[in-house]
């Protein structure tokens, strides 16, 4: 950020105008207690003693009891040939159980496990691509789908035997069908072998990925460029439906890249970093970070908005702990109806870092002279600046002074000044 005096920062400092500043607001915290239970005792019971044992009985009561027992004998020898049929029904219902078990889920699984293999035809060249994260089954789905193997099990029993799951790469691979399972898995471990290979670090603007696709590829930044068009993939990209002045920026993801053939089109680069963009993305709520940027900051704004925010975090930010801190500056600032005042927005409109004088000048990207974000994005955001720009730090800091070494955050323009 530029300074009132007409001083020009440091790398990456921030310095803003004079405003008051809301109060901040505490966070609050919860404990939980946990409790633990005595295990239980049990007491041993007694068997009480026979009166009988100790009593003298008549002739008369002795045969009434004689014959009571003759009795009772017999009931229970009825009891115990009641219980017979009933074994008997268990041991044919166990019999059944056995019966189905060995003879007939066999029989019903065999034909499933045929449906389950294929013919490969030897000598026809595919292309696979493993997404990133993928388990040993989505390999193995990928691998049948497209005739490389004849049977999924198969496959995957190799991969556990060899204890392959953990090293199985992403990426795209030309297999020749009819190579051995074996080598198929080798070549998954060992990693795809790219004709074209390249990586767009975090921060950089389109143009600059436009060379490195020209260096890497062949294609030419002009041709790339013409081609980054945001009306060219919206109807397969819906996140670009608020994208202004129909440009990518902010949206081919950076990340390293390889394609197997050297033929690739700029169509077909593109493509691949925005669904890469969509992949990485897909945690983020934007529906709900909109309406929460609303409560706390009574502004509105879109994902594009959001995008924007992120790619101005990116530009400002040394290290990913300030990012959130970053938004919530940029953000209390918009409801405070100040200026962002960011040196990054006027260095991307400039192609070149700015000085005193160039803070005057009224151009777009020039957020000294211009209210609210930039018209576009300013460069590619890595995850961590979306994630803060969708969910910043609550704070009440107006200011931020950075650089590689130091990270002062500040409520008035007084405290901040002291951070110079």
């Amino acid at each position: 950020m530029g300074t009132t005096d007409g001083k020009t920062p440091a790398h990456r400092g921030s310095h803003f105008g004079t405003s008051d500043a809301p109060a901040g607001e505490e966070a609050t915290h919860a404990t939980h207690a946990s409790h633990a239970s005595e295990p239980l005792s049990t007491d041993a019971v007694s068997a009480p003693r026979s009166a009988l044992s100790t009593s003298r009985v008549s002739s008369r009561t002795a045969a009434a009891t004689r014959r009571a027992g003759s009795h009772r004998v017999q009931r229970d020898q009825g009891a115990g040939g009641s219980r017979a049929p009933f074994f008997a029904l268990a041991f044919v219902a166990l019999a059944l159980v056995i019966g189905i078990v060995v003879v007939v889920v066999p029989a019903l699984t065999a034909g499933s496990g045929e449906e389950e293999s294929q013919e490969v035809v030897a000598g026809n060249t595919v292309t696979i691509t493993i997404p990133e994260g993928a388990g040993a089954s989505v390999v193995a789905d990928a691998l049948y789908d497209a005739g490389a193997i004849a049977n999924r099990s198969e496959f995957l029993s190799e991969v556990r035997r060899t204890d392959a799951e953990a090293s199985l790469k992403s990426g795209t691979y030309e297999i020749v069908t009819g190579t051995d399972q074996s080598d198929i898995i080798s070549m998954l471990t060992t990693g795809p072998v790219m004709a074209v290979n390249f990586t767009i670090p975090e921060g950089y603007t389109l143009a600059q990925i436009a060379s490195v696709v020209e260096e890497a590829s062949g294609i030419p930044a002009a041709d790339f460029l013409a081609q980054a068009k945001a009306s060219n993939y919206v109807a397969d990209f819906p996140f670009l439906a608020d994208v202004t002045d129909d440009s990518l920026e902010g949206y081919l993801f950076p990340k390293t890249y390889g394609f197997p053939t050297a033929d690739v089109s700029a169509d077909e680069i593109i493509r691949a970093m925005l669904s890469q963009f969509q992949t990485e993305v897909s945690g983020i709520d934007f529906d709900a970070a909109i309406a929460q940027i609303q409560e706390r900051y009574g502004v509105t704004v879109n994902e594009d908005d959001i995008v924007t925010m992120a790619s101005i975090i990116e530009r400002e930010a040394a290290s990913d702990d300030q990012r959130a801190d970053i938004a919530s500056v940029f953000y209390n600032r918009l409801e405070s109806g100040m200026l962002l005042q960011s040196d990054a927005t006027l260095v991307y409109s400039l192609g070149r870092d700015v000085t005193a004088d160039d803070l005057k000048v009224d151009d777009p990207y020039n957020t000294y002279t211009r209210e609210g974000l930039t018209p576009t994005p300013i460069c590619s955001p890595g995850l961590p600046s979306i994630q803060a720009a969708a969910n910043p730090s609550q704070t009440s800091y107006l200011y931020f002074y950075i650089t590689q070494d130091t990270a002062q955050f500040s409520e008035t323009y007084d405290e901040h000044m002291q951070s110079w």
